[in-house]
């Protein structure tokens, strides 16, 4: 028996392996890089489209979106902070990082779970942007780098092309269908 028969590869056998063939180990999505999409009908969504599929004139609040990040079911704790900066976030629509340290401290919530899962995420998906400034103190040449947050426009621009891509290869397929039905008249 080889050494690497039990294990998985990610490439296809070559030919010197025989007929022997390897699958690849299904791993998931990795948790940072997805986010909860409940279905369509799901009581977690208000409305967005009527019978015939046109859009409502209703937004999704804060709340509702930020459920899409971090979901309230699976994902209280996270749920509740990302919820709570992006309000304070809101409000200002740009914070420094003193103020971020001080919302932190003041929510009374873990600096690790902040900077390192929910601030990552929001970053990651476009709900926020974050910017350094570098700066030179002049009387010890000591480099800092102050930290910006704001609110971006990614999220939003990002789910539009997605949306739009699809809406677009529907109404596609659907012109085609109907051709199609035309000309055999």
């Amino acid at each position: 028996m080889e050494e690497n028969e039990d294990q998985t590869d990610d490439y296809p056998p070559s030919a010197s392996e025989g007929n022997k063939t390897k699958q690849i180990a299904s791993r998931g999505v990795p948790s940072s890089e997805s986010i909860y999409l409940p279905r369509h009908d799901s009581h977690e969504l208000r409305s967005f489209q009527d019978k015939n599929e046109n859009l409502t004139r209703n937004a999704w609040n804060i709340e509702e979106l930020t459920n899409f990040i971090f979901s309230k079911q699976y994902q209280p704790k996270y749920y509740e902070i990302a919820l709570g900066f992006l309000k304070v976030l809101y409000e200002k629509t740009q914070m420094t990082g003193e103020e971020t340290a001080a919302f932190v401290k003041t929510s009374g919530i873990s600096k690790a779970t902040f900077y390192n899962r929910v601030l990552p995420r929001l970053k990651r998906v476009g709900m926020i942007k974050v910017e350094r400034d570098t700066i030179v103190a002049i009387e010890s040449r000591r480099k800092f780098r102050p930290m910006r947050i704001s609110l971006s426009k990614t999220f939003g621009n990002y789910f539009m092309k997605i949306g739009d891509s699809w809406l677009a290869l529907v109404d596609d397929a659907r012109s085609k269908i109907e051709k199609k039905e035309q000309s055999k008249l």
